[in-house]
């Protein structure tokens, strides 16, 4: 019997038509009552980029991103407990912060930030992974 289950599988050759990868993932993968999710970037599930340039609106797919993914591993935003955000640039903070924070108003996760000098795709300008669970009720 398997002992987590992998969502949304992908080979990076799709992925990053632009690199020369070739690596098996998943964007979540739930194991027990725990889901794990790949960091999400303003990209939707066909490989479009939301919001060239803007931050704000990067972080609403990505957020579309994380709430669609936990809902196909059987939890929903509410169970999130940790949230780790990536921005490429300081300024970044407060459009990125206020829109996660309207998806997870009530939520109280715990969360760690980081200014990092660029992401997978020089376009990206946010991403964010998150860790959620599976009520035991579900």
């Amino acid at each position: 019997m398997p002992t987590h289950t992998r969502i949304r599988m992908f080979n990076t050759k799709a992925t990053y038509p632009n690199q020369t990868l070739d690596n098996d993932l998943c964007q979540a993968v739930r194991a027990g009552n725990t889901i794990y999710v790949r960091g999400q970037v303003g990209t939707d599930f066909e490989g479009n980029l939301v919001g060239l340039g803007d931050p704000r609106a990067q972080t609403e797919q990505a957020m579309k991103n994380v709430k669609q993914l936990l809902e196909e591993a059987g939890s929903d935003l509410s169970h999130i407990v940790k949230t780790t955000t990536y921005i490429t640039d300081p300024r970044f903070r407060e459009p990125v912060y206020k829109e996660v924070g309207k998806w997870l108003k009530g939520v109280f996760p715990i969360s760690t930030g980081l200014v990092v000098a660029g992401l997978a795709q020089a376009e990206w300008l946010m991403e964010i992974d998150v860790i959620a669970v599976v009520p035991d009720s579900v």
